[in-house]
């Protein structure tokens, strides 16, 4: 992770001295060149001042106060566990069928709660907004992405793959602790009337960010470990390792339970044919007359057969199925986690920590305008517009810890969710297992009617040797 600037380190005491003696530089040099020790005196200690830890947020708050109390202990570190946080919600999306609008279908979504015991109905561009407004209010923990928007001539599977994926992004949501307990998740999950769009976007902007109402918000800095710099860095690298195995084991099961949907048609048509084969009404030629019983028998034998190769492929069904929802699903959740916090991370190093970047370097360049100008009616102007740099300034830095902070959360989030591994492999080994296991009997029970198929010496009916008895020797 990129190493935060040196700058940061103002809010600690230990920096303040190297930092007065750079302002004292600027002061002899400014007074050399003007003669105006003392305002400019009074415009750095002023700026210096205004470094107090107490960020610029309005008086508005969460209409939700429990969230905003002080948690007991660390705040830092979570004690949530995979259970707990599947325990807080399962929610449904569910296709509802589409509405012709006055141009264009649409499809819509039933989305049904546990936790609210709610169900209501939501279109694709309600998730949108919602998700927006997840942003705008928690801009540093994992928000998931949603799936591509609807393309044209899109077909019942890209439409079933997005009801599976924003399935899984309500469920990550409604499962996360500071999501689960706010407002406009409520709102999402609950609110049956027409305007959800306004709703949300109400909700979310009256109250700002995360950092605007959190009592925390400004003691973030004292919570974060020294290495903590260090920890992402080991920790980021951790989760790209994870991402990148997870994604190729979640190709494989794909390609299994594809597989197992293949076979399943394969054994139908197999069926069929058996079935075709033995329903054939040819008469058979003069020269064959000999042979009449026995292809009389055969055919009715394998008439027969259809019914078991339609159950053996309802069960290769059923498996592929069943590892679709328990394995593949799966993985694909725990694969839009990871790559939530992924996004987190760029975010973090895009957004707050490059601002904070920025607007450093214009603090730089507004105190060399004010050692260098020469323009006495101007320094007023300079003194109030770099009192506001200091602000921005200190602002940014502790969002930037706050940013941290969150960082360090969402870490524990992560590996809260790394026990999910056995969960997968659990469902795969057990729709393995039963798989074969009903398709096993099947088979068991589909071989004593193979017994007519077989016709030895004499007409009796005997089944070929198996492939260990070998062949007689000469």
């Amino acid at each position: 992770m990129t190493q935060t600037p040196s700058r940061v380190c103002v809010l600690d005491s230990s920096t303040d001295g190297g930092k007065r003696t750079d302002d004292s530089k600027i002061h002899e040099e400014f007074a050399g060149n003007h003669g105006r020790p003392q305002l400019l005196r009074r415009l750095l200690s002023g700026a210096i001042q205004k470094r107090s830890p107490v960020p610029q947020v309005t008086d508005r708050r969460d209409p939700d106060p429990s969230r905003m109390q002080m948690p007991q202990g660390n705040p830092l570190l979570l004690s949530y566990t995979l259970q707990e946080l599947l325990a807080r919600d399962t929610v449904q999306v569910e296709l509802i069928p589409e509405k012709k609008g006055l141009f264009l279908k649409h499809v819509e979504y039933e989305v049904s709660s546990q936790r609210f015991k709610s169900s209501v109905y939501r279109r694709y561009n309600d998730f949108v907004v919602f998700h927006e407004m997840l942003l705008h209010k928690f801009p540093y923990r994992m928000v998931p992405a949603l799936p591509p928007k609807r393309v044209l001539g899109a077909d019942r599977e890209f439409i079933e793959g997005r009801r599976r994926a924003l399935k899984r992004f309500i469920n990550l949501v409604a499962r996360h602790p500071p999501f689960s307990e706010d407002t406009i998740l409520k709102l999402f999950l609950s609110f049956s009337g027409s305007d959800v769009q306004n709703k949300l976007k109400e909700a979310a902007q009256c109250v700002g960010d995360e950092f605007m109402n959190c009592k925390l918000a400004t003691r973030a800095k004292d919570f974060l470990p020294s290495d903590i710099q260090t920890q992402f860095a080991v920790s980021r690298e951790l989760i790209r390792n994870v991402y990148n195995s997870f994604y190729k084991l979640r190709d494989r099961a794909e390609r299994i339970a594809s597989r197992a949907i293949d076979n399943a048609a394969d054994l139908l048509i197999f069926g069929k044919e058996l079935s075709a084969l033995g329903s054939d009404t040819t008469p058979l030629p003069s020269w064959a007359a000999l042979h009449l019983s026995t292809w009389g028998s055969l055919k009715q034998a394998l008439k027969g057969l259809s019914v078991e190769f339609a159950l053996l492929a309802d069960k290769a069904a059923q498996q592929g199925k069943q590892e679709e929802n328990d394995v593949v699903e799966k993985l694909n959740l725990f694969l839009d986690l990871l790559q939530s916090y992924k996004d987190l991370c760029e975010r973090h190093e895009k957004g707050v920590l490059h601002k904070h970047q920025r607007t450093l370097h214009k603090d730089g360049l507004m105190k060399r305008q004010a050692v260098s100008n020469r323009e006495p009616e101007s320094v007023e102007q300079l003194e109030s517009r770099i009192l506001e740099q200091e602000n921005m300034i200190q602002t940014m830095e502790l969002r930037n810890y706050f940013s941290l902070y969150c960082l360090h959360q969402e870490t524990q989030l992560i590996h809260a969710y790394l026990p999910l591994t056995s969960h997968i492999l659990g469902a795969f080994v057990n729709s393995q297992i039963q798989g074969h296991k009903e398709m096993g009997k099947v088979w068991d029970d589909l071989k004593p009617k193979l017994s007519c198929l077989f016709a030895g010496p004499h007409n009796a009916l005997t089944p070929p040797r198996s492939p260990q008895d070998g062949v007689c020797p000469h």
